[in-house]
């Protein structure tokens, strides 16, 4: 499933793939296949993610039913 909360996120602050993946510690494939929903990060991934973005895990990462 993509992750468009993630992707608006990041563009709501102006960042780049790129800027998001410097700043977490990964490489921009890594947030590319997160959006694309190709890749499944892990929690301390999640977490770093979501404090560089200023938003919660529920926020970004938590699935409505």
């Amino acid at each position: 499933m993509k992750n468009l909360r993630l992707k608006a996120a990041r563009a709501g602050m102006d960042m780049s793939q790129d800027d998001l993946a410097k700043a977490v510690g990964v490489s921009r494939q890594t947030i590319s296949a997160i959006e694309k929903g190709d890749y499944n990060p892990t929690i301390n991934l999640c977490i770093s993610i979501c404090k560089c973005l200023h938003k919660t895990l529920d926020e970004l990462f938590w699935e409505d039913t």
